[in-house]
């Protein structure tokens, strides 16, 4: 009977401690990623980002440019083959320019697209400060690597963030969003992870996984408080 009783015994601390590990779940996960991207003080201190970049696509490089004003605004330009895409997105709506489509003059971005993207212009990401965004997450798995957070909008955007166990960054994000009425999935790979002024952390590199294509982003400067003219956000008449 003792014999049988200590594997028993085993099996249940064992069985208690993994329900103790899943019952501390996503608040303490996200709190511990909040840390490590330099705390919410070096996050709400971001006013500003401004970022270049370079944009490989199926081995042809595109020069990218980004502003973003934190919980106002965001903006990306990318020069590719000759023309120039833009994608604007703010608290108050969005507009895109893409020559590539012929789409040669502004056009206002369809509120669909625009619930699923706008979360762009919030500095630290949608996991920070999740709660007053109105989001939420649970913890849904973890590998041998990762914690899986699944975070969902109210744009019923769902978002499952790959973050790592000891560094507590993400490595991997696979999000869900219908366009258009169908619906669309995008992976995107994080690394290089480097401290910019203010003590705020980003990621340099990024490898965008969509339907049709992969993107590999690299930046190359990134300047954190750097004045920019709200001005950049008016859609062009």
């Amino acid at each position: 009977m003792k014999t049988l009783m200590k594997p028993s015994v085993f099996v249940l601390a064992a069985v208690l401690v993994c329900t103790s590990v899943q019952a501390q779940t996503a608040d303490e996960i996200v709190n511990k990623h909040v840390a490590a991207i330099g705390g919410k003080s070096a996050v709400e201190n971001v006013k500003t980002l401004y970022i270049e970049s370079d944009v490989d696509v199926a081995g042809n490089n595109a020069p990218s440019t980004t502003w973003i004003v934190n919980g106002k605004g965001y903006k990306n330009e990318v020069e590719f083959g000759g023309t120039k895409i833009q994608n604007c997105y703010t608290d108050k709506g969005g507009w895109t320019v893409n020559p590539m489509t012929g789409q040669t003059t502004a056009q206002p971005i369809p509120d669909e697209q625009l619930k699923a993207m706008k979360g762009q212009i919030n500095v630290g990401g949608p996991l920070f400060d999740y709660a007053a965004k109105g989001n939420k997450v649970e913890l849904i798995g973890q590998d041998t690597g990762d914690y899986k957070i699944k975070l969902t909008t109210p744009a019923a955007l769902n978002v499952t963030f790959f973050i790592n166990k000891k560094t507590y960054l993400i490595d991997k994000t696979v999000s869900t969003a219908s366009i258009q009425g169908q619906d669309m999935e995008t992976t995107v790979l994080f690394s290089d992870y480097r401290k910019v002024d203010g003590g705020y952390v980003l990621n340099f590199s990024q490898q965008v996984t969509l339907p049709m294509y992969t993107l590999n982003i690299t930046h190359k400067k990134v300047e954190v408080n750097k004045p920019i003219d709200p001005s950049i956000f008016d859609m062009p008449k």
